[in-house]
């Protein structure tokens, strides 16, 4: 079995019990996700040992942090996790590399960790500068290699790019994906933003009123049974794709997957690229039979997997079975009926749009 962080937390709070109990994969990054109240920010916390009142246990990999039964309470500074908070929290009388050298106080007095962090996101250049002079997203990106200067097995990240306007949230992303892919350190993600899930994500934890909603891979509860009364319009399909063709005349890539292929933007991708795309069940209709004479270009064949009634009772989601892939339509009540649809029954899915998200 791979490495694990179990956490199994009872805390009260003035809306809600927080009352979770679970197995996240060790490696990745998970992003917990839910409405601001549903208890996010309360696990994380609870996790780096920031509640005292919370009660249960964690561990990751067997190393037992906190479990209540034992009287085991390792305090913050002894648990080995780097949070970074949604506002960057820097040191304001001092430089960039002065907020930097804090991070050694608990990694030994080791530079190299630190090294490697600054050149890990890029901030090389920001060592001199005063805290008042950096942008959002030059302020995140100290505050985050600061916290991977400490050497933690774990690190905390609270809605870090919740403060940024659109345009530094876009220069960040690259940064927090390249942490995904080039370190082998565990993340916990807090978001109310399903943008930021669907690029970065490798496991998504639901969160409601303090309880564990849906827990899994990304795709699979993105476009489960279960999502559609918390998510809303952001139900849908994330699909790990491939470029494998590029039609310059017109500025679109061929792109396939485990199901089919779809026409999209190209956006400077290039053949081979592996890429993540994600497509909304409100942006996908259903046909009995292949379509013709349409301006929609992207047609794939599947097989109903099941109907569920969606929050509105004019509405319902359809799962498609497309090879290995989901894809989930939103459509009406009236249009199942009139259509026939059935479980098990073959059909067309035509998607009228398609994101590229990585």
């Amino acid at each position: 079995m791979s490495p694990q962080l179990h956490v199994r937390v009872q805390l009260p709070r003035a809306d809600f019990s927080l009352d979770v109990d679970v197995h996240l994969p060790a490696h990745g990054i998970t992003a917990v996700y839910g409405v601001s109240g549903s208890g996010k920010t309360s696990l994380l916390r609870a996790v780096a040992g920031l509640e005292p009142q919370s009660r249960g246990r964690v561990d990751l990999a067997g190393q037992v942090w906190q479990d209540d039964a034992q009287g085991i309470c390792w305090p913050t500074h002894q648990r080995p996790v780097g949070y970074v908070f949604q506002e960057a929290s820097l040191f304001e009388h001092l430089d960039v590399q002065g907020n930097l050298s804090f991070g050694l106080r608990r990694s030994a007095g080791k530079p190299h960790m630190l090294d490697a962090a600054i050149e890990l996101l890029g901030i090389g250049g920001l060592r001199q500068r005063r805290v008042q002079q950096l942008s959002g997203g030059e302020r995140q990106r100290v505050a985050i290699a600061r916290a991977l200067a400490t050497q933690p097995e774990m690190l905390l990240l609270d809605e870090p790019l919740a403060a940024l306007d659109a345009a530094r949230r876009q220069d960040i992303l690259p940064w927090l994906e390249k942490l995904r892919d080039e370190l082998q350190l565990p993340m916990l993600y807090v978001t109310h933003a399903m943008d930021e899930v669907a690029r970065l994500a490798d496991t998504l934890l639901l969160m409601h009123q303090g309880r564990v909603h849906a827990l899994g891979p990304v795709s699979e509860v993105l476009s489960g049974r279960d999502a559609s009364l918390m998510l809303g319009d952001e139900v849908g399909a994330l699909l790990d794709s491939q470029v494998q063709d590029l039609d310059a005349p017109w500025h679109l890539a061929h792109v396939g997957f485990d199901g089919g292929t779809m026409w999209l933007r190209d956006s400077g991708l290039a053949v081979g690229q592996r890429v993540r795309l994600r497509v909304l069940a409100r942006d996908v209709s259903i046909n009995l039979h292949p379509a013709t004479d349409t301006s929609i270009q992207n047609h794939v064949p599947g097989v109903v997997l099941s109907i569920t009634p969606d929050h509105h009772p004019s509405q319902v989601l359809v799962r498609l079975g497309c090879g290995a892939s989901v894809l989930v339509a939103r459509v009406t009540a009236r249009a199942v009926h009139a259509l026939g649809l059935r479980v098990g029954q073959a059909v067309w899915a035509q998607v009228k749009s398609v994101a590229l998200v990585k």
